[in-house]
């Protein structure tokens, strides 16, 4: 996670305000020759590496005052390098569900969809302020309610299970390694018998020869 200095200049006040950025990972390229692209920027109740959960509802609020028009799309957090629209973003489910448009009249959009649909650039990433937010005995946060400013691409995830597309089902690799450890305790159980087996075969076997 990384943050960004933003500043509220509401009524002539100016207070630095701390912009916070959380990624989410891009399968290989689910993205149109003309920069359209739909996903997850997001996705409930999963742990990001920086230990942060994002609670469902946590961005209805933003949502209403914003609208999709009102979130940027940015190249790598950077405010000076906007990169297309967002035509659709909101809540289901599973998470935040966004739909987007590279604008190709830009240079750093046409990169971006070269280095997508070539697997090179991979992340989306959520630029926003914590709202209200709780801490958990795991010792991170659960997001309550979040401002949200803009989404980028940018090149490293910290979310793994949410990307343009579908998103990973959130339990498919615990499932996987559920399965391999019964798999590996199944193995250690047989070569265990079969170790005894011969043990006592070998016993039975030394009882029987000749003195």
């Amino acid at each position: 996670m990384s943050g960004r200095a933003l500043h509220d200049v509401r009524a002539g006040a100016v207070a630095p305000l701390r912009l916070e950025t959380k990624r989410a990972a891009l399968r290989m390229a689910t993205i149109g020759a003309d920069g359209v692209f739909a996903g997850y920027a997001s996705l409930f109740d999963l742990r990001d590496s920086c230990g942060d959960v994002v609670a469902p509802g946590a961005f209805a609020a933003s949502l209403r005052r914003r609208g999709a028009a009102g979130v940027k799309m940015l190249w790598q957090h950077r405010p000076e390098e906007p990169i297309g629209v967002w035509a659709d973003i909101a809540e289901d489910a599973r998470g935040l569900k966004v739909k987007g448009r590279l604008d190709l009249a830009v240079t750093r959009a046409r990169e971006a969809l070269s280095l997508i649909r070539a697997g090179a650039l991979d992340g989306l990433s959520i630029g926003f302020r914590t709202l209200r937010a709780s801490s958990d005995r795991n010792g991170g946060r659960r997001l309550m309610e979040i401002d949200l400013i803009e989404i980028s691409i940018v090149t490293f995830p910290a979310l793994p299970q949410a990307r343009i597309g579908a998103p990973a089902p959130p339990d498919a690799a615990d499932d996987f390694g559920r399965k391999l450890a019964r798999l590996r305790m199944r193995r250690a159980a047989l070569g265990f018998e079969t170790k005894l087996r011969r043990a006592l075969d070998h016993c039975s076997a030394s009882e029987g020869a000749p003195l």
